[in-house]
């Protein structure tokens, strides 16, 4: 009897649905393209709306610089879309998606004056 129990059980789970499946995703276009001494081109499109484009230059320390942007969809069905450079001053990335810190308060910046009025008197404290 339990081994009758135990197959029921088992048919119903490998009958019930497969919620946590992924869909696979075509890729639509993937390009790549070495231009010589760290330059490239790099563009990726996806079907569901996932896409890159970088291009890389060389820099002035001999690095490779780049510059870019990338996007993806939204639970709502809207995309988010960031642009960002990566270069001899840093990585810098553009969006109205990325978070900002709150603004200082009010007093902070009158104490911020402070400091760089008396930094620039000379005056120290140790």
């Amino acid at each position: 009897m339990k081994s009758v129990i135990f197959a029921c059980l088992a048919a119903l789970a490998v009958a019930a649905p497969q919620f946590g499946q992924l869909n696979p995703v075509a890729i639509l276009r993937d390009e790549r393209q070495d231009l010589g001494n760290g330059a490239f081109v790099y563009e990726f499109e996806a079907d569901n709306g996932i896409s890159e484009s970088r291009r890389g230059f060389s820099g002035s320390q001999g690095q490779t610089n780049m510059e870019g942007s990338f996007r993806f969809p939204l639970p709502d069905g809207s995309f988010a879309e960031v642009r960002y450079v990566a270069d001899e001053n840093g990585f810098r990335a553009e969006s109205p998606f990325i978070p900002t810190p709150h603004p200082l308060p009010a007093h902070a910046i009158e104490q911020i004056r402070i400091a760089e009025e008396q930094r620039a008197r000379g005056i120290t404290f140790e």
